[in-house]
């Protein structure tokens, strides 16, 4: 029974690793507010899911760009600094949000504006910080750092979308931003008290572009990563509508912004769950076939999440979907750090760090043009099917990727 549930021994055994993990905890905690907070008031001035997706895509070069300038700069200089700088300049974008959201008439190109830096930002530190992981804990408690990362972030995640949806209703928008800026100051803060994380130095006289275009040039000779990574996309591209969430909060669920809260928090609950119980997932021996399945199981429930109009059953297909992308999540990020070496991992993971983030924003403007064209039903039924029918085109396209036993731990 004891391998059933989640390793503790990276948090028990690592001093930086607990300063990371809890300082992240309290900051996703404000950063979740901030997540549904941002949609919240794009639909509220606009009224239009088109807008949210909109919204979202015009996030998705910063935080491209800002991946892969953090993934070269990781590899290059101190990793501690730069996530302090990232945390404190983090933290002036969300006040400069509440700012905002305080005037009378708050301009929605200022909240666009802000948001999309914050997402860049965001993307600079990410790929920092998840390869500065492997280098915290020891190679056989990797996935055992990775669960614990996902109970992490749906944990922030649930805590953080329940929260927001009471601030909206009972306080207003800039409360959400205001405690998002207070809890990157205190990321800043659990950061400052890490060892620090020089360089290995191997490329630290390469230029910047030419690093950048040398971790591309990894991937497209790396075939795990490259079907680890259309894995992923193909799910939060096709399969997740949040861009849609405040449309049927208001307009199906005939609800507010505490249903807005549910919505946002139901997959990270299954989340949650499902990453207490991972002990298990380091003994799967084809990790590649368990990825596909999940997968398609995340479609199936999309498609049933977007058929039936209740509001019980559409949180349960949320949560049965957010307990499958864990399984998926981390042995895709075990997988990929498997798969790569060490002078490469910070531009491997700005590239992950691109599809992980920017998938979603592109799923946001996906789910937000098909449902301005049709309707909300549609675009979240015909995405659970994309995602399906995807999957199976990778597996067709990549064989290897469901039979190849290359990704089992070692």
């Amino acid at each position: 029974m004891p391998r059933l549930f989640v390793d503790t021994r990276p948090l028990r055994e690592n001093r930086d690793f607990r300063l990371l993990y809890f300082g992240q905890l309290v900051s996703l905690l404000g950063s979740n507010l901030t997540i549904v907070a941002v949609p919240y008031q794009v639909y509220h001035e606009t009224h239009s899911s088109l807008w949210v997706g909109l919204a979202s895509g015009i996030q998705l070069p910063f935080l491209i760009a800002g991946s892969l300038w953090g993934g070269a700069m990781g590899d290059r200089l101190d990793k501690r600094t730069l996530l302090v700088l990232g945390s404190l300049v983090s933290a002036l974008l969300s006040a400069g949000l509440a700012l905002n959201a305080q005037l009378h008439h708050s301009h929605l190109e200022v909240l666009l504006a802000l948001a999309a830096v914050a997402a860049g930002v965001a993307g600079f530190v990410g790929p920092i910080r998840s390869a500065a992981i492997p280098k915290m804990v020891k190679p056989d408690q990797l996935i055992a750092a990775y669960s614990l990362n996902q109970i992490l972030m749906n944990l922030g995640t649930v805590l953080g979308a329940a929260l927001a949806g009471v601030l909206l209703a009972a306080v207003g928008l800039s409360s959400c931003y205001a405690i998002d800026a207070l809890t990157f100051v205190a990321l800043a803060g659990f950061t400052l008290f890490m060892s620090a994380m020089k360089p290995s130095g191997e490329h630290t006289g390469t230029a910047m572009l030419r690093a950048i275009g040398d971790g591309f040039r990894y991937v497209r000779t790396n075939a795990i990563a490259q079907a680890v990574y259309l894995a992923d996309l193909n799910a939060m591209v096709f399969g997740l509508p949040r861009a849609l969430f405040p449309a049927l909060a208001i307009a199906v669920y005939h609800g507010g912004p505490r249903t807005l809260g549910l919505l946002y928090a139901a997959s990270s609950v299954g989340a949650l769950v499902m990453a207490i119980f991972t002990g298990w997932i380091d003994r799967v021996r084809r990790q590649g076939r368990l990825i596909a399945v999940v997968v398609m199981a995340w479609g199936a429930s999309m498609a049933l999440f977007g058929i039936v109009h209740v509001l019980w059953v559409g949180l349960g297909c949320l949560a049965f979907a957010g307990a499958t992308d864990v399984i998926s999540t981390i042995l895709r990020n075990y997988v990929l750090q498997n798969a790569i070496t060490d002078e490469f991992r910070g531009r491997i993971s700005s590239v992950q760090m691109a599809v992980v983030t920017g998938g979603p924003r592109l799923g946001d403007l996906e789910s937000g043009v098909v449902a301005g064209l049709t309707t909300v039903e549609f675009s979240i039924v015909s995405g659970g099917v994309a995602c399906i029918l995807g999957i199976l085109g990778l597996i067709r396209a990549r064989p290897a990727f469901w039979k190849n036993e290359a990704a089992r731990p070692t």
